[in-house]
């Protein structure tokens, strides 16, 4: 599968089988997040693989959205590592950290495993269930697994603005904020 067929084949899974992830699939996935780039190379990101009983029960007292995957990546930034833009101090550790879990995401997909990004969760539930030290920012939750047999993409999965509204070349002018032209739903 090209990449492109993969970004519009995959979806968000929320509906799990029971059998487990091999460790070589959850390997690949975690080098697709160590290998993906971060601002200057820093490479911030923080990976907490919740696999045992235990972990994955605790999870649930942090999200709704667990979805009963038989695994779970927590993806953090550590804030003393991450590169801060010299203009504003803006600290690019979530960015690094976005993209580290999106590569992961796609990394899955490709291997046929199902997951979705969760961004619904209780930070301080997170920090105090998995003990975070406070320079650990957690960022998005991956449950990964199998997809259960009666998976399937939510009902608007395959509804995306037309290119024209998202995407402007040279200049945003007549582009109001909000609005229809500026791509909001």
């Amino acid at each position: 599968m090209d990449f492109l067929e993969l970004a519009k084949e995959r979806y968000s899974v929320r509906k799990f089988s029971d059998k487990k992830v091999e460790r070589e699939k959850l390997d690949a996935i975690l080098e697709a997040g160590r290998c993906a780039p971060t601002a200057v190379n820093y490479q911030p990101q923080r990976v907490l693989v919740l696999e045992s009983p235990e972990a994955l029960e605790k999870l649930k007292g942090c999200t709704p959205y667990h979805f009963h995957a038989p695994l779970a990546l927590l993806v953090c930034y550590d804030r003393e590592a991450s590169w801060k833009r010299s203009f504003d101090n803006c600290d690019m550790g979530a960015v690094d950290a976005a993209i580290v879990t999106t590569q992961m995401m796609l990394e899955a997909a490709s291997l046929g495993l199902g997951k979705t990004w969760v961004g619904y969760f209780d930070p301080a539930e997170v920090r105090k269930a998995y003990e975070l030290p406070d320079y650990l920012i957690p960022v998005a939750i991956l449950p990964v697994g199998y997809p259960a047999a009666d998976a399937a993409p939510a009902p608007f999965h395959e509804k995306r603005l037309a290119r024209e509204e998202t995407v402007f070349f040279d200049s945003f002018d007549g582009v109001k904020p909000g609005s229809r032209e500026a791509g909001a739903h």
